[in-house]
Order: C-alpha cells, then sequence, then structure tokens
C-alpha cells in the first residue's frame, strides 16, 4: 500500500527550490527599506522609508512609470480587441488556412524576445517610423494579443453552443446574444487575460530596447541604473514596485482561471 503523502526527501527538494526562486526577489525587498546607502550592507542596519519619498520625488522615476503604465494600458486594450475577435473566428470553424493562422498568431510568444525585436525594428525602419510609444505598443501587443486569445479561446471551448443557439431561437438578435451569453461567459477569461497582457507589458525590457528610440520605460530605467551604484537603495524601491506590479495581477489571473484548460497558465 502506498502512502500519499510526500516523502521527507521530496519535502526538501520542494522547499529548496522554491528558496531557490524567491530569496532574490526576498532580498530585493528588504534591501528597498535599509537605512544604509551602501551597495549592500548585510545585515541591514535598520529600517527606513526614506527611499520611497526619495525615488518618488525624481522626475526620471515618475516618466518611467507614467511611460510603463501607458504603455501597458494602450497594449492590452488593442490586446483584448484583437485577442478576442481572433478567437471569436478560430475556435469553432474550419476554414482554409486556420493553422497558418493560429501558428503566426502564437508565434510571437514563442520566438526569442531578441529575434521579435530585430524583427520590429526592420520593419519600423523599412516603414520610415521612428522609434517611440507607438512603437513600443506595437512591440508589446504582437506578445499580449497571444495572451488574451489563449485565455478567451479556451473559454470558447468550454461555452456550450447550444446556449447561444437557444438565444437566439427565443428571438435574441446579435448584440442581445453576445451581451447577455457570450460576455458573461467571457467576462473572468478577458479579465484574467488582459492582467496577464498588463503584467508581460509592464516588465517587458528585450523587445522595448529595439523599439523605445529614446523613450525609458521603466524597465529601461532599472536597466540603466545598473552602472550607478550610488543609487541602489533608489533602484531597489523601483524593483520592488515593478515586482509588484507584475505580480499581482499574474496571481489574481491564476485564481480567476484556476481549473481551466491551461489558461493561467498560457504565460509569457
Amino acid at each position: 500500500m502506498h502512502s500519499e503523502k510526500a516523502s521527507w526527501g521530496l519535502k526538501a527538494a520542494a522547499w529548496a527550490g522554491l528558496a531557490f526562486l524567491h530569496i532574490p526577489i526576498l532580498i530585493i525587498f528588504l534591501y528597498a527599506f535599509n537605512t544604509e546607502d551602501a551597495a549592500f550592507s548585510f545585515p541591514p542596519q535598520g529600517f527606513t522609508l526614506h527611499w520611497f519619498s526619495v525615488a518618488f520625488g525624481r522626475a526620471d522615476v515618475l516618466e518611467a512609470i507614467k511611460l510603463s503604465l501607458q504603455v501597458a494600458s494602450i497594449a492590452t486594450l488593442i490586446a483584448l480587441l484583437l485577442g478576442t475577435l481572433a478567437a471569436a473566428a478560430l475556435y469553432r470553424h474550419s476554414f482554409f488556412g486556420k493553422d497558418g493562422i493560429s501558428l503566426m498568431l502564437i508565434l510571437p510568444i514563442a520566438l526569442p524576445g531578441i529575434i521579435t525585436g530585430i524583427a520590429l525594428l526592420s520593419a519600423f525602419k523599412g516603414l520610415g517610423i521612428e522609434p517611440g510609444l507607438l512603437t513600443i505598443v506595437i512591440g508589446h501587443a504582437t506578445f499580449c494579443v497571444v495572451i488574451v486569445h489563449n485565455n478567451v479561446i479556451a473559454r470558447f471551448r468550454r461555452t456550450s453552443h447550444s446556449l447561444i443557439e437557444a438565444s437566439m431561437d427565443l428571438g435574441a438578435d446579435g448584440w442581445q446574444t453576445f451581451r447577455h451569453i457570450i460576455l458573461p461567459n467571457l467576462g473572468s477569461a478577458l479579465l484574467a487575460g488582459g492582467m496577464l497582457a498588463f503584467a508581460l507589458s509592464f516588465d517587458e525590457i528585450i523587445v522595448t530596447t529595439f523599439t523605445a528610440g529614446h523613450e525609458r520605460t521603466l524597465p529601461i530605467w532599472l536597466l540603466n541604473q545598473l552602472s550607478r551604484p550610488r543609487d541602489v537603495p533608489v533602484t531597489n524601491v523601483v524593483a520592488m514596485l515593478v515586482m509588484l506590479v507584475t505580480m499581482l495581477p499574474i496571481l489574481a489571473a491564476y485564481y480567476l482561471t484556476k481549473g481551466g484548460e491551461s489558461v493561467a497558465g498560457s504565460g509569457k
């Protein structure tokens, strides 16, 4: 008779794996509150909120936060629209070229970010488009669409088509059927997909590096701070902010889609 309880060795390995993944994150959180302005003084000498006021008092930090929020919001809205329309077109009907379209939809998230960035930069240069806010948004939308599409199409596949047919048989038009039948069934999938897309866009750096031009999103600001050791406390505060902004939506999306058909695990 086999026991359902895991062995001590397996438990220890699991906890060791969690520690390996999360201790570096905890260190960033810890040093964001350190009273010392040295890069790393262990153990921390005290607890302070001083570096938060310093960080949010700097114009470059606020501009980077504003730009990242703006880009993530616009990219998420584009992804919600295009991803939902693509899922609606592909989930039920078969037609010539369907597999090719599906492949093209998921390709941006399957390719390494550096390949996507180089391809987008070449395309923008060929079209004479200067790198800036527009190019960053387009770059982020390419992989955000995949996130929304994966969530929505999985929900479509779990939604009984008989509900839609019954609504139409009872006299509802297309808009009424969408509003009262389809949209309520897609609500949590759209919310989860939107939050995942926002989180991935907010901390994206590889594609952004090729498409940003002179613009500096928050991840690019953090990358530039690596050459400024005197700003380490402020950098720790901003890094903690990035982790919170990206971690909380992903956790919320996980719980919204928990038990679904591999929806919550469709991140980049």
